[in-house]
């Protein structure tokens, strides 16, 4: 057995009232080190000993007998959960109040507090609101917020429900569900592998909950969409900005706006950007791949135009961030700067009678899907894109165009 617990009597300083604090004690063989943690009482020695060291305590010594037998217990309970045995995790499990483990919202928090302090504030932002969103469906269905949800009335029936109410009740796309519900599925797996909750009671799977699995609307710009935006003229500063660093992003092998705002002077080398995405450095560890730009004319000349004058090797190209700034605050400095481009090309293009849903996202799309087009092969937008696997890839081309099928189908019979 890797841990020992036991209760004693910390002698080492006395109260005012020559009585002692009673403790709980955790020692690891294997890591030799040993914890002591409070309880509520202070005894004598003369009391402790009564209390605890003899077989038979007296009648008024027999509740706090049992109190804290029942605190032994449940430490050794946690410990037992632990394999490896590690401080810090009894820690977390012991100190908590009794029936966090099993408790929805708590394991939700966990799950925020570990991404928050990981700097993945994007991803603890999803998790709130799918938590949030939870929260609401109970107040919803019981008429009051809840402090607890035990993972034992998240049932596939009640996933379901929640699944209607969203769609029905709200009017939020299966694609919004799908989000909030894969967060509560790895809220359910992350607590089976810590042996919080027991896998018997796992709502997902085949003949019980799935969540909805949406065909993603191709998100991608043809060709003469694309000419037409780019030669348009801009009605202020604003949305000239806006059109700049969206092609921008476009002509970067679809770089998101996070990773142009964290592009710093020496990911510039020569005629190429080299960079790695920030999107992918904390999940793709065992293989991490640098993605290589290729700078064309105008990627050059929006560096140019826009770039910081005081040129640091680790200085930011772009003035969006700051490198004294928090994690936070240039998480919502990019935030908002994706807002500012959306919403001004959004007018732009709208002015031009093109569709008024584009957004940076469409950047990368239209990128991989114009390459595509213009005979690049799958595994070049692959490496280009730096994604890991093809089906990825594919998803992100919106096919071909109407005359490039009648033009194929023109030359089929050209033998």
């Amino acid at each position: 057995m890797e841990y020992q617990t036991s209760i004693v009597l910390d002698t080492r300083r006395s109260k005012s009232n020559g009585t002692y604090p009673v403790k709980l004690r955790i020692y690891s063989s294997q890591l030799q080190i040993k914890k002591l943690y409070a309880t509520k009482y202070d005894l004598s020695e003369a009391d402790f000993k009564s209390i605890w060291e003899t077989q038979k305590p007296r009648n008024e010594h027999k509740e706090t007998r049992n109190e804290l037998q029942a605190i032994e217990l449940r430490a050794d309970d946690v410990c037992k959960t632990l394999n490896p045995f590690s401080f810090s995790q009894f820690e977390k499990k012991y100190l908590r109040n009794t029936g966090d483990g099993g408790n929805v919202i708590y394991q939700f928090k966990q799950i925020i507090d570990k991404l928050k302090s990981n700097n993945s504030l994007s991803t603890a932002s999803n998790y709130e609101l799918s938590l949030k969103s939870l929260k609401e469906f109970i107040l919803y269905s019981k008429g009051k917020e809840p402090s607890k949800i035990p993972f034992t009335d998240v049932t596939p029936d009640w996933l379901q429900k929640y699944e209607t109410y969203m769609v029905d009740h709200l009017k939020r796309s299966r694609t919004t569900v799908s989000m909030y519900v894969r967060a509560l599925r790895t809220v359910f797996n992350t607590s089976i592998a810590e042996k919080e909750i027991e896998a018997e009671i796992y709502p997902f799977g085949k003949n019980k909950y799935q969540p909805p699995t949406v065909r993603s609307v191709k998100k991608a710009l043809g060709q003469n969409d694309l000419k037409q935006l780019f030669d348009a003229k801009a009605k202020t500063p604003e949305q000239a900005k806006a059109k700049d660093f969206w092609f921008f992003s476009y002509a970067c092998n679809g770089m998101n706006v996070k990773d142009i705002a964290m592009l710093k002077f020496e990911n510039i080398q020569d005629d190429k950007i080299i960079f790695y995405r920030a999107k992918t450095i904390k999940t793709s560890k065992t293989d991490l791949r640098p993605v290589v730009v290729y700078l064309n004319e105008f990627s050059k000349s929006i560096i140019k135009k826009y770039s910081n004058k005081r040129i640091k090797k680790d200085g930011y190209v772009f003035s969006i961030l700051s490198e004294k700034e928090s994690e936070i605050v240039k998480y919502n400095k990019i935030k908002n700067f994706t807002k500012f481009i959306n919403q001004n090309l959004k007018k732009l293009a709208k002015s031009e009678g093109i569709t008024t849903d584009i957004s940076t996202y469409w950047a990368r799309h239209s990128f991989a899907t114009n390459s595509i087009r213009n005979g690049a092969s799958m595994e070049f937008v692959m490496e280009a894109l730096s994604h890991n696997n093809m089906k990825t890839t594919v998803g992100y081309f919106a096919g071909f165009e109407d005359k490039e099928k009648k033009k194929f189908m023109q030359k089929l019979m050209n033998f």
